[in-house]
């Protein structure tokens, strides 16, 4: 090991705990422990880079433990780039989901546009290549004009991004509520495909392999972003210089020149320089193969003057890799990247004595055991505590709450609301066709993408409920991963793994961790049930702004498969007088309902309740159906409950197709009915010729179904049995009110 003293002296001791280096009193001495003295203050930069929040998961690593992560498909588990699953054919497919959160509020077009550059990253670098992209995004209310310019600017920066790299933009989902306001969500998934063999990982192996840095020129950009994620925000201003800047056309070459690298079998390991740039991407590596690594920060490629080895290994400038490649093959590694017009340079070496040595030229600058900083690095069970005003939220009075004057009327409001109207608005400024695979594109329950010369197709949906997470957070989290489930068996694909991104607020309140364990373990119940492995996943905390945080949100990516791929299934009635069923049954269940919110200005009550064996028995009789080719649509029922599914079903007709529904609600409330959120239920369309075969699959699966009428005429008229509430709407009109409800905010 290098001198302590020159190390410690290299730039000058640091007082206790700097406050430039966000660590705690206790951390600090406890990396004096670990390196048996000081850090000097390119040290202690890498040190709270890596062990931030961002970086490390420090808070929730003891509650990801729970989450099941093997399962028949699953090749690669958590711990790697991306999770990976096995589909067939010598096929596997690369997915995961990650966050941009406070990036996207500092600067939202860079913040977004990166956040889309760093998951692509994450794929090719695993020798995959991106084949579709989905965003689950969270805004404020959009009467506020910061909240439409944030909007705005997320949606440019993730369209800039996603269609210069030709990867399609496919689906997605957007709420909005007024707790977004100041801390926006902005979490992107992506798939890649590739060949079973052709997987490359993220580990430093041989001793004396280069360590080569290749893509583009470092720069000032994005210094201390990972710890700026793991901070709450304030001025935003104050931290832009924080956010990373993309160049999608770089990034692009990069891609190309990485997978074309790969197949020559040169590469024994390869990262993307991501949060904590050239600091995580090397400790990781070296960590993952159980080795050293050496770098020479005077040998990276540079874009400004004078940076010092501290900024060098902490800048998170964009479209970058470190990769370790065979002694011997530099020439030819050097080759590709030159043809591609990329920087490429041999940084470092791999080294035997599990050390990160950072040098700047003969000088070491900082040497760090590399498990001080992975392994090592402090693990909190942070205190829990149920929040005072969970039991006053959780109350709902229903007897006081007033049931709508015209039901036509509310079904418009629920139709013209943002959260549920049409999102084509976002998704017309996506190139959601490029590549050709896209089989169902936005719009619809989930989206699916062909894997070309084979009869293999994949489904991808992102889903979350954030106000059922706030009333509840066990049962908001399974319904997060029910719903996704759901949305891709309406799509005729069975749900096979899934990846998480887990969006909270500040760790260090008892009330927040006790949303997040019990949001976690809703999510590995549900898991374990459905038999979804989590792969891969990500986890956002100090989502505050001064002191107010946002409702727990976590999203789950998931991927279904479709074998022998057939005519798609989706949600739109296809054709007149066929029978519309309804699978599953409706309670009185308006707790954390759009419609309690909308109508009647309350988040409040108990969210909809989740049977386990009804819900994977309502899933299983599609599921079913929709491989024997009986059904004409089908459309999960979720926000706006029933009559809102009814009134999409008519809307993304592609004939403009009606329909006349006759309900019996027995004892329960009308409003209840039509805009309760009730779980496990599907709508379906079927000729009459199949409706046999279909009733025969839902009674083998043991759930309840009802027969609500027929598909028809130009308009939704929906009639309660012994009720006079009626609903009564023009297809036309309802589309209208729908593809309006979110662009009229922007024109």
């Amino acid at each position: 090991m290098a001198d302590v003293k020159q190390l410690a002296q290299n730039q000058g001791r640091p007082p206790e705990r700097p406050s430039s280096h966000p660590v705690t009193d206790e951390e600090y001495q406890k990396i004096i422990e670990l390196m048996g003295r000081e850090p000097n203050s390119t040290e202690l930069a890498i040190f709270s880079a890596m062990w931030s929040e961002h970086c490390s998961y420090k808070s929730s690593k003891v509650h990801l433990k729970r989450f099941p992560t093997k399962g028949e498909h699953v090749v690669q588990g958590p711990g790697e780039n991306a999770g990976v699953v096995d589909i067939g054919g010598g096929w596997v497919a690369v997915f995961k989901i990650e966050s941009h959160n406070h990036p996207s509020f500092i600067e939202p077009f860079q913040g977004a546009a990166t956040g889309v550059g760093g998951i692509l990253r994450d794929i090719f670098t695993m020798g995959a290549r991106p084949v579709a992209l989905l965003n689950s995004l969270r805004f404020g209310p959009l009467d506020v004009p910061k909240n439409r310019y944030l909007m705005e600017q997320v949606i440019a920066g993730i369209a800039g991004y996603g269609n210069c790299m030709g990867v399609p933009t496919v689906g997605g989902e957007i709420y909005f509520n007024e707790i977004y306001s100041k801390n926006p969500l902005v979490n992107v998934f992506c798939l890649g495909i590739a060949k079973k063999e052709e997987i490359v990982t993220a580990a430093a192996g041989g001793v004396g392999n280069p360590v080569i840095y290749v893509g583009s020129k470092t720069g000032r950009d994005g210094i201390h972003g990972a710890t700026m994620a793991s901070a709450e925000l304030g001025q935003s201003e104050e931290k832009r210089h924080t956010v990373q800047v993309g160049d999608p056309f770089t990034e692009k070459l990069l891609l190309e020149a990485c997978l074309e690298v790969m197949r020559t079998g040169h590469v024994i390991g390869i990262q993307d320089m991501g949060a904590a740039g050239l600091t995580s991407s090397s400790s990781e590596m070296a960590h993952r193969g159980g080795t050293g690594i050496e770098i020479d920060v005077s040998k990276v490629p540079s874009r400004e003057p004078g940076m010092t080895p501290e900024e060098f290994m902490i800048s998170e400038s964009q479209e970058r890799m470190l990769l370790v490649a065979k002694k011997g093959k530099e020439a030819e590694v050097e080759a590709i990247f030159k043809k591609w017009d990329l920087d490429i340079a041999v940084i470092g070496k791999v080294t035997g004595d599990r050390l990160l040595t950072i040098k700047e030229r003969d000088r070491i600058v900082a040497q760090i055991p590399v498990a001080a900083l992975t392994s090592e690095a402090p693990v909190y069970e942070r205190p829990i505590a149920t929040p005072k005003f969970q039991e006053l939220i959780q109350s709902l009075n229903i007897e006081a709450i007033q049931e709508p004057k015209s039901y036509s009327e509310a079904l418009r409001t629920l139709l013209a609301s943002p959260t549920i109207a049409s999102k084509e608005w976002v998704y017309r400024q996506y190139d959601h066709m490029v590549q050709t695979n896209t089989v169902i594109g936005p719009g619809g329950d989930a989206a699916v993408v062909r894997i070309k010369g084979t009869d293999l197709a994949l489904a991808i949906t992102v889903d979350g409920n954030s106000t059922y997470c706030l009333l509840n957070p066990y049962y908001g989290g399974a319904i997060a991963i029910a719903e996704a489930a759901r949305n891709l068996v309406c799509v005729g694909a069975k749900p096979i793994a899934l990846s998480d991104c887990l969006n909270f607020g500040n760790p260090e309140r008892p009330e927040t961790m006790w949303s997040f364990a019990l949001c976690v373990e809703g999510m590995s119940e549900a898991c374990d049930q459905f038999k979804i492995p989590v792969v891969s996943g990500n986890v956002s905390l100090y989502n505050e702004t001064r002191g107010l945080g946002i409702y727990p949100t976590p999203i789950v990516g998931v991927i279904g498969l479709i074998e022998g791929m057939k005519e798609p299934l989706t949600a739109g009635f296809k054709r007149t007088n066929e029978t519309i069923v309804l699978i599953g049954d409706t309670l009185e269940e308006l707790g954390g309902s759009e419609y309690l919110k909308l109508l009647h200005s309350q988040e409040r009550g108990y969210p909809p309740m989740l049977h386990f064996e009804k819900e994977k028995g309502v899933q299983r009789a599609v599921l079913t159906a929709a491989r024997e080719g009986i059904l004409s649509s089908a459309h999960d029922c979720s926000e706006g409950g029933l009559a809102v599914a009814l009134a999409e079903s008519c809307i993304l007709s592609p004939a403009s197709v009606g329909a006349m529904i006759a309900l019996d609600p027995g004892t329960i409330r009308a409003d209840a009915c039509l805009f309760g959120e009730s779980q496990s239920r599907i709508v379906v369309s079927v000729p009459e010729k199949h409706l046999p075969r279909l009733k025969a699959l839902i009674e083998e699966a043991s759930v309840p179904y009802s027969v609500l009428g027929t598909t028809g005429g130009n308009s939704l008229d929906i009639r309660l049995e012994g009720r006079e509430p009626s609903i009564h709407l023009s297809v036309s009109e309802m589309k209208e009110v729908y593809s309006k409800g979110l662009k009229k905010y922007f024109d």
